[in-house]
């Protein structure tokens, strides 16, 4: 992974082998981000999404094995305690152009992924809300 900070903005390339939520979470603990954005572009020829069944309470899980253009990641950068988290969501295109989406959990760069992330000035955690069975945002 490389990066270079302009000021409130971070331009990201995660490399080949790499797994990007994994990355992009680290980065924002060294960089110290609490609250921001997230676009990213890329290729992934391994990644995970999921769906949230909302009556169920739970996510159910897709694995997409092979070439897939990320097209793309859209997501935020918020706390859960004194932790990052992503709440990342990704739109997968394989080679017959069939798009996959959901809530991005894992991918492996194929080739490269290029990000931005905008900084905010702030923090907003999140709280698990019982009824929806999900952290939301705590504002």
């Amino acid at each position: 992974m490389h990066y270079k900070r302009f000021g409130d903005k971070v331009i990201v390339r995660i490399d080949r082998g790499e797994e990007i939520v994994k990355t992009l979470k680290q980065l924002c603990k060294d960089l110290d981000i609490k609250l921001g954005t997230i676009t990213g572009i890329g290729a992934t020829d391994r990644a995970t999404i999921g769906l949230y069944d909302v009556g169920a309470k739970e996510y159910h899980s897709t694995e997409l094995i092979g070439d897939h253009e990320i097209a793309p990641v859209y997501g935020n950068i918020s706390k859960l305690g004194d932790e990052v988290y992503l709440h990342l969501h990704a739109n997968l295109c394989n080679a017959e152009h069939k798009s996959f989406g959901g809530h991005l959990n894992s991918a492996t760069v194929s080739a490269t992924f290029e990000a931005f992330i905008e900084i905010m000035d702030g923090e907003i955690n999140r709280i698990f809300d019982k009824k929806i069975g999900l952290n939301l945002l705590d504002i």
